[in-house]
């Protein structure tokens, strides 16, 4: 992959920022929350699919009961002892305006991008991951390394993953994106979040028909859908019985046997191979802005 754009070469820098995001998770960490506290955590897009993610991680790693929202669409209603808040830029209306909805006696914690924006002033707690900040509109490192704090944190070990990664990049992506016209990408567990974010950069950087479904629900209904022209890619461990009742439909199917952080990276090169392909320019994606201020 050529470094001709921002955006690839903010995809090629993540094995340094995860090794960074890393090293801070002994202090950054506790901001998800501490074990035993019942946590919410909101975002939009992106964030909002981090979120579902860090949710299911914490959890299973036992730290205590935690729920995902998205900040546009949430209300208090069940109790929390904290509300973490996810904001690249620190500067999103709807998550302010979800700050600002949260029960007092709630601790309310953010983790952004930027020091001193409008979200980080609003929380009681911030976690400022500014090397892992972006120039690009289309999120790629910011949200991968707040994955890598995370996983950190909850006792995963990832240095064998950063100097995996650090290989990868280095290799050419094993399909062609310019074969396909439909995109589809499946997980199960806490790699749904991944999957959802994967189908986004396929919308946000190539204008491109994708889609996102837990996987074994891909059965019930979407693969009606599914072509010669459909890539179909699987996200976490492979499941072979899934992949031959896809691959019957004539779809490809796709599966990376790697840590699901760099299937996601493979994703986001998908994603932008294929806006060149197109004729695309990943830094300039169509009706979007780096942050969602509403007037």
């Amino acid at each position: 992959m050529s470094t001709s754009t921002t955006t690839e070469r903010e995809i090629r820098s993540q094995p340094e920022v995860w090794a960074r995001a890393v090293a801070a998770a002994a202090e950054g960490a506790p901001v998800l929350g501490r074990p035993g506290e019942r946590v919410l955590l909101l975002g939009c897009g992106t964030s909002a699919f981090v979120a579902e993610s860090v949710a299911v991680l914490r959890e299973r790693a036992g730290h205590g009961e935690t729920d995902a929202a998205y900040a546009s669409e949430w209300t208090p209603g069940r109790p929390y002892d904290r509300v973490v808040v996810i904001s690249r830029s620190g500067t999103t209306s709807e998550v302010l305006e979800a700050l600002a909805q949260v029960p007092a006696g709630t601790v309310k914690a953010a983790v952004v991008g930027v020091a001193g924006t409008p979200v980080a002033q609003a929380a009681d707690e911030t976690l400022v991951l500014d090397f892992a900040d972006e120039e690009s509109v289309v999120q790629t490192r910011f949200p991968t390394s707040v994955l890598a704090l995370a996983r950190t944190g909850f006792g995963e070990k990832l240095g064998p993953v950063i100097e995996r990664a650090a290989e990868v990049l280095a290799e050419p992506l094993p399909v062609d994106p310019s074969r396909f016209d439909h995109f589809v990408f499946l997980g199960r567990s806490w790699t749904y979040g991944l999957a959802q974010e994967a189908a986004l950069k396929i919308r946000e950087a190539a204008q491109a028909w994708s889609e996102s479904y837990p996987a074994l629900d891909y059965r019930h209904g979407p693969v009606a859908v599914a072509g010669e022209t459909s890539l179909v890619t699987l996200f976490g461990d492979a499941d072979p019985a899934l992949a031959a009742d896809i691959e019957r439909t004539g779809a490809t199917v796709q599966h990376w046997d790697l840590d699901p952080l760099i299937q996601l990276v493979q994703a986001q090169r998908l994603a932008v191979g294929l806006a060149a392909a197109r004729g695309l320019d990943a830094d300039a994606p169509r009706h979007l802005t780096r942050s969602v201020v509403l007037g």
